[in-house]
């Protein structure tokens, strides 16, 4: 969470200075985003090849010269940092594709029309085999023919933190799911046709209440001019 007015100041100074430095370090920056209904968030994705590789890339970059030379002014835009999931692909495949993606260079400042959304389904405990299961035999099919491209999904990575210096929410239990729209009027369409589909409104999401511990929880994330993920 940003104090009011923030977000820009810290998005120009993160898509400037903190990008190429912590991929130098073996992280991945996979995406930067505007919270389309909350302007005072700002949300990022960043991978690593296991948990240990995380813990060292991480107390190199916190430790090192960059984040030293501009903690001050990033840490200036926050009012706190701790809304942190810890994820896992489902499967080997289920993560994202970015080998063909490019970024933009820097000072980019090109507007993104694109629009992600984040689905977080939360459970009692951690998610099944099960659910995985009815997640890509049925819902991620009847999504994907309302012209949702779906891009990847995530179960919690139970492991210890192996960086506590940054928290992380711990004791939930999510699958997140990432989809894509060429732009908002795209996802209005999306919707509606769930809407009209009788499948989705009395089959689906009567399995999902029925599943879930709370209702959804969906982000609509717009790119910045430097998210290798649009």
């Amino acid at each position: 969470m940003l104090h009011r007015g923030k977000r820009d100041v810290l998005i120009d100074l993160f898509d400037r200075e903190f990008i190429e430095p912590q991929e130098a370090l073996g992280m991945k920056i996979i995406g930067q985003f505007r919270d389309v209904d909350d302007r005072n968030r700002f949300v990022w994705l960043r991978g690593f090849r296991d948990m240990a590789s995380r813990a060292q890339a991480l107390q190199d970059f916190y430790g090192g010269p960059v984040w030293k030379a501009h903690r001050e002014a990033a840490n200036a835009t926050m009012i706190d940092s701790d809304n942190v999931l810890l994820l896992r692909p489902v499967s080997p495949d289920s993560g994202f594709s970015l080998e063909n993606k490019e970024r933009s260079q820097a000072g980019a400042n090109e507007p993104r029309n694109q629009l992600l959304v984040a689905t977080i389904y939360y459970f009692d405990a951690p998610v099944s085999a099960g659910f995985v299961e009815y997640f890509e035999q049925t819902l991620k099919p009847t999504v994907t023919d309302a012209s949702a491209s779906i891009l990847a999904y995530f179960v919690t990575e139970d492991s210890e933190n192996t960086f506590p210096a940054l928290p992380v929410r711990e004791g939930e239990n999510v699958f997140v799911w990432f989809a894509r729209f060429n732009n908002q009027t795209a996802y209005e369409l999306h919707l509606a046709a769930l809407g009209r589909s009788p499948h989705w409104r009395d089959e689906i999401s009567e399995e999902l209440a029925r599943r879930l511990k709370r209702a959804p929880e969906v982000l609509k994330l717009s790119p910045t001019a430097r998210s290798l993920l649009h």
